[in-house]
C-alpha cells in the first residue's frame, strides 16, 4: 500500500503500474503509463482491508508498454494491441456496457487464449452501490471513465513468458444439473434435469442467502458465475457474469475455511508474481478482513479476469523463464 505521492513518484520514475483505490486518490496521480480502477478493498501482506487514503500499487518494470482504452465497440480488438510475447492488464467498470461486451464476447476476441490477458472489474464502497459509480483511469492522458476498458499491454524479452493463474476453490455440488436457453446475465428460465423451471424459485431454494455460485466446466476450467441478486416479482436471477447457452451447471459445494483452504489450492510456480487479485464475493463471504491469502495480494474486485470474465475467482500472473 502506498500513499498518492509515493505513487507518483514512481509514475515519475518511468515505471509501468497497474493502480487501485479510491477514485478521489487516483485522479490526484500524474500522468505515465499507468492504468487504475475504483476499489477500496484490498488483499494485503496484512491481511484484507477497506482502505481509503491508500494507493495498492502493482510494479510492472520500466520497460516499453502501452496504455490503451477501448469502448464496446473496438474492445474486440484488445489483443490485437497487444505483444506478440508479453501480457496485458485490463480493468473494466462495473456496471459498464463495455463490462458487457467482454463478458458475452471475449471468448470470441481475435487472439483469445493466445496471448495472456488478466484483470478486474472496478467497483465502490459496498455502503455506496446505489449512488456510486465505477471509474477507471488511463494514466497516459489522464482521462477518467466509467464507459470504457483501460489495458496496460506489456512486452516480455524472449526469454521470458508470462502464464496466467486460477485459483478457484468452488466445486460443482451434487444438485440438479441446470442449463439455460440463452446466454445472459438477466436469468428467468432454466431447465433442471431437463425439465422446465424458474431460475429465481430454485436460486432461493437451493442457494440459501445466495452466497454460492453455480459452477460450469468450461473446457476443463471449473469456472463460477455469481448470483447477483433475485427479482422475485419478476422472477428474474441477476448475475455477475452470463451463463451461457448450452452448458450444464451446478449450485457449487460451500467452502468451510476459505484461507486454510486458499493457502493449500495456489498452485507451485516458478515465476515472478507480477499481478493478483480476488474477488469481493470471497473478501464478505469468507470474511477475508484481516486474514491473509498467502502470498497472492492486491485489488479485491467486483469481477475478475483470466481471459475470460470470472466470479468468486482469485487470479494471478507470473513472469517465468520461457519454456
Amino acid at each position: 500500500m502506498m500513499t498518492p505521492t509515493e505513487a507518483a513518484e514512481l509514475i515519475k520514475a518511468g515505471r509501468a503500474l497497474a493502480i487501485a483505490g479510491d477514485e478521489a486518490l487516483l485522479a490526484t496521480l500524474p500522468r505515465g503509463t499507468w492504468v487504475g480502477g475504483s476499489t477500496p478493498y484490498f488483499m494485503t501482506g496484512d491481511g484484507g482491508q477497506c482502505c481509503r487514503d491508500r494507493l495498492f500499487v502493482q510494479d510492472l518494470g520500466d520497460g516499453d508498454a502501452s496504455v490503451h482504452h477501448y469502448d464496446e465497440i473496438t474492445l474486440r480488438n484488445v489483443l490485437e494491441d497487444a505483444p506478440e510475447n508479453g501480457y496485458s492488464i485490463i480493468i473494466l467498470p462495473a456496471g459498464s456496457k463495455v463490462l458487457e461486451a467482454y463478458a458475452h464476447h471475449a471468448p470470441e476476441f481475435p487472439d483469445m487464449y493466445l496471448k495472456p490477458i488478466v484483470g478486474w472489474v472496478s467497483g465502490v464502497h459496498l455502503d455506496e452501490l446505489a449512488q456510486g459509480k465505477a471509474v477507471v483511469f488511463d494514466g497516459r492522458s489522464g482521462e477518467c471513465f466509467s464507459d470504457r476498458a483501460v489495458v496496460l499491454h506489456v512486452p516480455l524479452d524472449d526469454s521470458l513468458s508470462a502464464v496466467v493463474h486460477i485459483v478457484n476453490l468452488f466445486e460443482a455440488g451434487t444438485g440438479p444439473e441446470l442449463t439455460f436457453e440463452a446466454t445472459s446475465r438477466a436469468v428467468g428460465r432454466c431447465r433442471v434435469d431437463g425439465q422446465p423451471h424458474n431460475f429465481a424459485d430454485l436460486v432461493l431454494r437451493e442457494s440459501g442467502q445466495q452466497q454460492l455460485p453455480l459452477v460450469a466446466d468450461y473446457c476443463g476450467a471449473m469456472v463460477n458465475v455469481s448470483i447477483q441478486s433475485v427479482d422475485e416479482q419478476a422472477g428474474v436471477v441477476n448475475l455477475y457474469a452470463p451463463v451461457f447457452e448450452g452448458v450444464s451447471y451446478r449450485f457449487a459445494r460451500p467452502v468451510e475455511d476459505y484461507p486454510t483452504a486458499f493457502l493449500a489450492a495456489m498452485p507451485d510456480h516458478a515465476g515472478n508474481l507480477v499481478f493478483g487479485c480476488n474477488c469481493i464475493l470471497n473478501y464478505l463471504y469468507s470474511e477475508l478482513e484481516g486474514r491473509t491469502t498467502a502470498e497472492l495480494t492486491g485489488p479485491i474486485t467486483f469481477g475478475e479476469v483470466a481471459y475470460q470474465l470470472l466470479n468468486q475467482t482469485a487470479v494471478f500472473l507470473t513472469v517465468e523463464p520461457a519454456a
